[in-house]
């Protein structure tokens, strides 16, 4: 029997994994940049609000609870997770941290018709940015490839018109998986940086492929940016 298929493991490894990850996250030697950004962002949200979404690539999800920590005084977040095995582990122990799932799949990200779960994920996020939530999306997950984003990220910020937010992450020392993403999984006293570039938005009449080619550039920049951060 593989490991994240049984509940009981996904259980113990989600509640384990979310306590290194509290434990980590106290230690970290934090820089930031943009963070006004955000900020604009936030108090947009709590003077009309507006929903939004952020967006990290797949490898930061480790990190990413502490890009929107929870709190009155900004939109509540949920994290779009996909409903396979590793997506269970993933969601359970990204709530433990104060991300909720809204959980979808991509499995057939080219027919919608045959893919139920990713369009009852879509009409679900729609419902919660519209009224006045924040979803945190991986543009590459579930399956990748790395860096690669999808049409999923700018069709929702089309139908809803909520700003979008990217954010880079980075630590070292850090662990990285033999996943098809390398996941980062930071170490205590780390260096760590956490990057914003935005906030931006799409019209329905922007190009979706041109969405994604900037979108995904964006994302990559402040990724790199992260990254050179804790180099120095």
């Amino acid at each position: 029997m593989r490991p994240l298929r049984s509940p009981v493991v996904i259980w113990l490894l989600s509640s384990v994994f979310a306590g290194y990850s509290k434990l980590v996250f106290r230690t970290l030697r934090m820089t930031e940049e943009g963070r006004e950004q955000v900020q604009a962002v936030w108090a947009q949200g709590r003077a009309e609000g507006v929903g939004a979404i952020l967006c990290f690539w797949h490898s930061r999800i480790p990190m990413s609870p502490l890009s929107w920590p929870q709190s009155p005084e900004r939109q509540d977040m949920r994290a779009l997770i996909s409903r396979s095995n590793d997506g269970e582990f993933i969601a359970r122990t990204v709530e433990k941290l104060g991300f909720p799932a809204i959980r979808g799949s991509s499995a057939k990200k080219t027919d919608l018709a045959k893919n139920k779960h990713g369009e009852q994920a879509f009409r679900d996020m729609v419902k919660w940015v519209k009224d006045g939530g924040g979803i945190a999306i991986t543009p590459d997950g579930p399956r990748g490839p790395a860096e690669h984003m999808e049409k999923g990220t700018p069709s929702l910020a089309r139908v809803t018109g909520a700003p979008v937010i990217f954010v880079g992450l980075a630590a070292k020392p850090c662990l990285r998986l033999s996943s098809w993403d390398q996941t980062m999984i930071p170490l205590p006293f780390a260096k760590a940086a956490m990057v914003w570039d935005g906030p931006t938005g799409a019209g329905r009449g922007d190009d979706p492929d041109q969405l994604v080619e900037d979108w995904a550039a964006r994302l990559s920049a402040v990724t790199r940016r992260a990254e050179a951060l804790v180099k120095d």
